[in-house]
């Protein structure tokens, strides 16, 4: 996969993207970045890619020439590829979205800035908004490092252990289970039996059991995207949890939908 990140502070992302996994998913050839100084094509001599909004107000808006002459020489007509605008105004960046945009061939992400980019621009050049939150940052840059690093580790290969992006928190609407390593006890508290036992069967109980206690306890909304095989609801029910469930679906509290 080819990302290419758009962004008027290209040294931002120097040191960032040559540590672990990214690093090595370029060395191993898995994905190659680009990164695209949009001022190299702004259209005047002081290479400038903001102005006053027009109607007046606060702030700087990203000016829309330089904006679409960097996506027209970033494209890669041979990759199928998405456009994007790293902006508070857009769509909530998800796990799901994640392995969605892991798809494609190409991703080209634009680091907005100060108030916004011109209208005209998002118009006629973005396919797809996201945020990675409900808050506000000073640019895109950081929201295009978390996007390139959530779909980086879900391309083939990538990760070292096969199964570790599928049994991720978010991946299957829970979130993951407690770990614990060596020592077996560490300042008077003992690491879990069942880990130890070498019962695969019964780790694998106890670690549905937990993942759902957590999510249950932090983020029953996720719950909405669980599913469950008909031995899971039995664990479950066993345990007294399948109920509860049940029970936030019939309040509203998970949109079942």
């Amino acid at each position: 996969m080819l990302f290419s990140v758009l962004t008027i502070f290209p040294d931002f992302f120097h040191s960032p993207l040559r540590e672990g996994i990214v690093r090595r998913a370029q060395q191993d050839g898995r994905i190659e970045i680009g990164i695209h100084d949009i001022r190299d094509y702004a259209v005047d001599r002081h290479r400038m890619t903001d102005d006053r909004p027009f109607g007046g107000g606060e702030g700087m808006v990203m000016k829309p020439e330089p904006l679409a002459a960097c996506v027209r020489a970033a494209v890669r007509p041979d990759r199928a590829g998405r456009v994007i605008l790293l902006s508070p105004k857009g769509e909530r960046f998800t796990q799901a979205r994640a392995e969605r945009l892991a798809g494609y061939g190409q991703l080209v992400l634009i680091c907005g800035r100060y108030e916004g980019v011109d209208e005209r621009f998002r118009d006629r050049y973005v396919e797809e908004e996201l945020s990675i939150g409900d808050y506000v940052l000073t640019g895109g840059e950081l929201a295009a490092l978390v996007v390139i690093d959530a779909v980086c580790r879900l391309l083939p290969g990538v990760l070292g252990c096969g199964d570790s992006a599928a049994n991720d928190s978010f991946s299957r609407g829970l979130l993951k289970h407690a770990q614990y390593t060596r020592p077996r006890v560490f300042e008077g508290m003992e690491a879990p039996e069942v880990l130890l036992s070498g019962d695969h069967a019964a780790i694998d109980r106890y670690r549905l059991v937990e993942s759902v206690r957590l999510t249950l306890e932090r983020r029953p909304e996720l719950l909405a995207l669980a599913r469950f095989s008909p031995a899971e609801e039995k664990i479950l029910r066993r345990e007294g949890l399948y109920g509860q469930i049940e029970a936030l679906t019939r309040r509203g509290s998970i949109d079942a939908d």
